[in-house]
This record gives C-alpha cells, structure tokens and sequence, in this order.
C-alpha cells in the first residue's frame, strides 16, 4: 500500500509511489526529453536567423523567401513550446500543484516535437528546393517527414498499445 493509504497507485504505474513521487519522477523524465528536443530546435533556429543575413539571402525566389518566414516562424514556435515547461516549473514551484504542471508541460513538450517537425520539414523543403530545383525534392521530403513519423510517433504508439494489453 501506498503512503496515500491505496494500492491505486502501485496498481496504475507498476510503482509503490504517491501522487507527488509520481509528478516528482514523471517531471525528472519529461525535463531529460525537452533538453535533447531544446538543443535540437535552438541550434536549427540560431542556424535560420542568420540566413536572412547572407548575400545568397537576396537571391531566393519569393517561394523560398516565404518558406525561409514560414520555417523562421514555426522554428520560434518550437522554441517558445520547448522552453515553456521551464518557465512553467519555475512560476509554480512551491504551490503545490506539480502533478498539474506535469501534465500541462507534457502538453507543452508534445505541442513543441509538433512544430520541430513542422520546422525541419519547412527547413528540408527550403533547402533541397535551393540546392536542387529537381521534381524529387517533395518527394524526398515526404519521405523524411514519414520517417521522422515513424520514429516519433509511430513506434512509441505501437509500444504503448502493445504493452497496455499486458
């Protein structure tokens, strides 16, 4: 039995833990995922920022330009959605609502590996479309995103489902 005097908690997680052991544990692991996801997006749009500064800039044809705007915009996104669990642990810490902002910091984490995928399939398109103007570049494109699908979500779905038959 658990130290909230039920056998739920063992029983729904597999662990012998409290509600705020649990927050405590679930937030360890969440902010070890955003690190690698915040380290991935901030170097991709340092990277898109200085772009807009190079001579090839002025050389873009207005769809590359706007597909440069569009990946710069979904890039801030990504940053601004991976950042915020941060922000959100460090104005609600010590009001006792972990457990919350577990759950609202996941949302913010699955929101931001969103808009990184936006960003590197916009960011893929700008660049295959620059270094080549062949009729494949959708197709390559398409075939990435399928990937970075099946690896993200596809795979740790099939997980889930498979193991919440157990």
């Amino acid at each position: 039995m658990s130290a909230s005097g039920s056998t739920a908690d063992t029983n729904r997680t597999g662990r012998d833990e409290t509600e705020e052991e649990r927050a405590d544990r679930k937030w360890a692991e969440l902010i070890q995922e955003v690190r690698v996801a915040q380290t991935g997006v901030q170097i991709l749009f340092g990277f898109l920022l200085t772009v807009v500064f190079t001579p090839r800039y002025e050389d873009l044809t207005d769809t590359n330009k706007t597909i440069y705007l569009v990946t710069v915009v979904l890039g801030a996104a990504a940053t601004g959605a991976l950042i915020g669990p941060v922000s959100l642990h460090r104005l609600v810490s010590g009001h006792r609502v972990k457990p919350h902002a577990v759950v609202w910091a996941s949302r913010l984490t699955f929101v931001g590996l969103l808009l990184l995928l936006a960003t590197m399939t916009s960011a893929l398109l700008l660049i295959l479309r620059v270094a080549t103007h062949d009729g494949y570049v959708p197709w390559l494109v398409a075939g990435v995103v399928a990937w970075y699908l099946l690896c993200w979500f596809l795979i740790p779905m099939v997980v889930r489902q498979r193991n919440s038959l157990k």
